[in-house]
């Protein structure tokens, strides 16, 4: 039977930045680990660091201190076969249709024309949008767009895929169809996920755990474990269960960013 292990570690993640010369901790004493084929959030406040900590991850920006590690190795450099990311613009390239969004991360890697036509296929069909192959990027949804930069992410079949807000620009209806629909894929791609969410709800809806941020400086201050059974479903989140994680990770952040503000107008 195969053990799950940690592909994505970290352990004295720092991160500082020069701003109006002086120096500013963004991060600050991070450790944690993220389990093969597990689903996990981060959630905090505005400015806590969360896409920092993604860049990192993504290896798009060096720690200032400390180390990740993906799968055993630290991270020198984005790894595009290994580490996809998803961002809240879909990013796609307008004068190309579906399909040949999808498959460009393959047309650079070098792949044959047929090779990376028949895994864009694919990919495609793994996120139900196979019948929109030939449409252009303003021809689909906002909900379809991001599900066709999805399908880009998976189709080097990365190990991890790092999502960071992924959903925050769609309107709630289409955010709750779009999560769902992320399950279903996660469930059948058995990918890794690192995801970044200002809701609480999308967070614990879709993770096994989450990892709270506090911010001045960004840090986890807690990690919550999401005790639901899978399948998830959408009448879990009007259980007492499922209200009592969310207000317990609301006072979180709450008690969190009182003493911060109290320090910075001191």
């Amino acid at each position: 039977m195969h053990t799950p292990h940690a592909v994505i570690e970290a352990s004295g993640l720092g991160k500082v930045f020069a701003r109006n010369g002086r120096a500013v901790t963004a991060l600050d004493g991070i450790d944690f680990s993220v389990q093969e084929g597990s689903f996990v959030s981060l959630v905090g406040p505005s400015g806590c660091g969360k896409s920092t900590l993604l860049s990192i991850v993504a290896g798009l920006a060096p720690p200032t201190s400390g180390k990740v590690l993906i799968d055993g190795s630290p991270i020198t450099g984005p790894m595009p076969g290994k580490v996809a990311v998803v961002f809240q613009d879909a990013l796609l390239l307008p004068w190309r249709s579906a399909l040949s969004n999808v498959e460009l991360p393959l047309e650079v890697r070098g792949e044959s024309a047929g090779m990376r036509r028949e895994k864009a296929r694919a990919m495609l069909a793994l996120v139900g949008l196979v019948d929109a192959a030939e449409r252009y990027p303003h021809e689909l949804s906002g909900g379809m767009r991001q599900r066709v930069a999805i399908a880009r992410g998976l189709v080097q079949d990365p190990q991890i895929v790092l999502m960071d807000e992924p959903f925050g620009a769609l309107d709630e209806q289409t955010r709750t169809r779009m999560g769902d629909e992320l399950l279903r894929i996660w469930e059948a791609a058995q990918k890794t996920v690192l995801f970044v969410t200002h809701s609480l709800t999308e967070a614990l809806y879709l993770s096994d755990r989450v990892f709270v941020m506090g911010r001045n400086p960004g840090r986890i201050i807690e990690t919550v474990t999401v005790d639901m059974l899978r399948p998830r479903h959408i009448e879990m989140i009007g259980s007492a269960k499922f209200g009592s994680a969310r207000n317990h990770i609301w006072r979180l952040i709450g008690q969190d960013a009182d003493p911060s503000q109290s320090a910075g107008n001191g």
